[in-house]
């Protein structure tokens, strides 16, 4: 996930790149970076320009589909496929700030309005 956040924060980069901007949080080798991506490549996460000596990757999926993925999977192993459970659990774990509880009343609203004029 963190090669994406790389890519989809800074475009698309070579692995020496990614790596770069990698370094500091981890302390992950330059090899393992080159692996990782090349098995995201091979798994339709990443595509790779082959046009100059340095292959230049980017991300092939958006940010908000692979969160989605991510966060349906974490509904179904972590919470028995309960979204109550989830929003319980977040907003528990961490405060919202008051624009963030204005945005959840906002889709909470806006999902009950969905659901009035359904027969």
């Amino acid at each position: 996930m963190e090669i994406l956040e790389v890519l989809w924060s800074g475009g698309p980069a070579t692995v020496r790149q990614v790596h770069e901007a990698l370094q500091d949080r981890r302390g992950t080798g330059y090899t393992t970076i080159l692996k990782l991506m090349q098995i995201m490549a091979g798994k339709g996460l990443l595509e790779r320009d082959e046009s100059s000596r340095s292959h230049v990757y980017a991300p092939t999926v958006a940010r908000e589909a692979v969160q989605g993925s991510m966060l349906g999977d974490l509904i179904d192993r972590v919470f028995r496929g309960s979204t109550s459970a989830l929003v319980m659990r977040a907003l528990a774990s961490r405060r919202a700030s008051p624009d963030e509880l204005a945005q959840i009343r906002e889709l909470l609203a806006d999902i009950d309005g969905q659901g009035e004029g359904e027969p």
